[in-house]
């Protein structure tokens, strides 16, 4: 169970004694904020207190990705565990987590799973595109009317109002907010609604001010296809090794052949489950720096592939261990789906009719011949019949820094800036393509430290290394 966590074989000692620091416990908020008197639900949440008891400087709430990611081992795994800079926060700060609403503890609901994409690989046609959409709006149907006072009630807002109820229960004046992906736009609602009740905030990989998922797709897949181009440049320079091109021009070029041939021929092997087609073969171009080796390595296998089995390199990308958000025996649930679906839904506003989902995902595939096949259309949220309530997000003056990642897709860069337009705060500019890597890497690491530690912080970090 152990080791499903991520907690490598060195880590298990210290992660069994931290696990005997960490307090436990629940909150009862309101269901619906708006009457207290209401349904209360239950939030999880954790405590790692301060080792340095006679310098304490606060608490500082690790607030988690998703939405619908598990927060209640973070002040573990992503605090005291992760590495030397970081323990060191533990020393003057009670570290918080939390499951949000609709997660793991906490109160939550399950919804069956809507479609998982095209019943065939190959291209996607307009006709199989239309009967995943079909689907998808039975599903947003029958998941938000299964609930509907529970589910409407999962968003943002109403997460950021949950913590506040636990600072209030922690004894706590403010809460300092150390987030990552979704956890920005928590951190984002949590200071624009309690400005007096936030202290320091560092919000690693930062989500938009907006809530647009055809939007949010769109500038994703702009940054993947950028990012491919530095791919290609880092695999022409090693040629010898990978074949696929001597310039990053002739890279290109042979992995868009590839994405061609192979939806042209997708290739079922023996022990694949699934097939490779031209999204297998963009999903490998739109891999980040630290996968380059191994994606460039199975970019080659692919250009001479003739046997029945995969070939190795192939076979380690996508055989793949537990579906994202199915549980690991014996650990807590780290992802929730159906909190991820209606957050989602709840705040997306664009949920598109057919003909805009279709024709944005024919622009991704034009537009990006490496990366556009491993997008599908942006289709989760039509027929979600639930009102839009998009997160709030006000400018602020509290201490705020936004961590920007140059070159990675799943928090383009531009979206650190706009939010930094829409809030204020200042941009740490982190120089790698890799998604909430800056408290994983001990310089940045130190930074975010330093930062909690004094209010101050360097312009930015290296980030993540790009493989020799």
């Amino acid at each position: 169970m152990i080791r499903s966590l991520g907690v490598t074989e060195d880590k298990v000692a210290a992660f069994r004694s931290l696990m005997k620091r960490l307090e436990c416990g629940t909150v009862s908020v309101p269901l619906n904020h708006h009457d207290s008197d209401g349904r209360e639900i239950d939030i999880a949440v954790t405590r790692l207190a301060a080792t340095d008891e006679a310098h304490r400087l606060g608490a500082i709430a690790v607030l988690p990705g998703g939405p619908g990611n598990s927060g209640y081992l973070d002040p573990v795994l992503r605090a005291a565990l992760r590495n030397e800079e970081m323990a060191g926060l533990n020393e003057r700060y009670d570290v918080i987590g939390l499951d949000p609403r609709g997660v793991g503890y906490s109160t939550k609901v399950a919804c069956e799973p809507g479609p998982r994409g095209p019943d065939k690989p190959g291209p996607l046609t307009k006709e199989s595109a239309r009967k995943i959409y079909d689907a998808q709006v039975a599903a947003n149907q029958k998941c938000a009317n299964s609930d509907p006072a529970f589910l409407g009630q999962l968003t943002t807002d109403n997460v950021a109002k949950d913590l506040d109820l636990v600072r209030a229960a922690l004894g706590e004046r403010k809460l300092n907010l150390l987030g990552f992906s979704w956890g920005t736009s928590l951190g984002m609602a949590h200071r624009s609604l309690f400005p007096a009740h936030t202290g320091r905030a560092f919000l690693d990989s930062v989500a938009p001010p907006w809530t647009d998922l055809v939007r949010h797709t769109k500038g994703s897949a702009e940054a993947a296809e950028r990012n491919f181009g530095r791919m290609a440049a880092w695999l022409a320079r090693r040629n010898e090794t990978y074949g696929l091109g001597a310039t990053a021009r002739q890279v290109r070029e042979q992995v868009a052949k590839l994405v061609t041939d192979y939806d042209k021929s997708p290739t079922t092997y023996t022990d694949l489950q699934r097939p490779i087609d031209g999204s297998a073969v963009a999903d490998l171009a739109k891999r980040n720096s630290t996968e380059w080796p191994r994606a460039g390595k199975a970019l080659a296998e692919l250009r001479t592939a003739t046997g029945t089995t995969a070939p190795p390199t192939v076979k380690e990308m996508f055989s793949g261990g537990q579906m994202m958000g199915e549980p690991v025996p014996g650990a807590p649930e780290m992802m929730n789906m159906t909190m991820n679906w209606a957050v989602a839904c709840n705040e997306d506003s664009s949920r598109p009719d057919f003909t805009t989902a279709w024709r944005a995902y024919q622009q991704l595939v034009k537009r990006h011949p490496a990366t556009g096949r491993s997008w599908g259309p942006p289709v989760m949220c039509p027929g979600w019949p639930l009102p839009v309530q998009e997160p709030t997000v006000k400018r602020g003056s509290g201490s705020l820094v936004l961590a920007g990642h140059v070159y990675e897709f799943m928090s383009a860069y531009d979206w650190t800036l706009q939010t930094r337009r829409a809030i204020g705060g200042t941009v740490y500019t982190v120089a790698d393509d890799v998604h909430v890597s800056t408290t994983r890497v001990p310089e940045c690491a130190a930074d975010v430290a330093k930062y909690f530690e004094t209010g101050r912080i360097d312009s930015g970090c290296a980030g993540s290394a790009i493989p020799n």
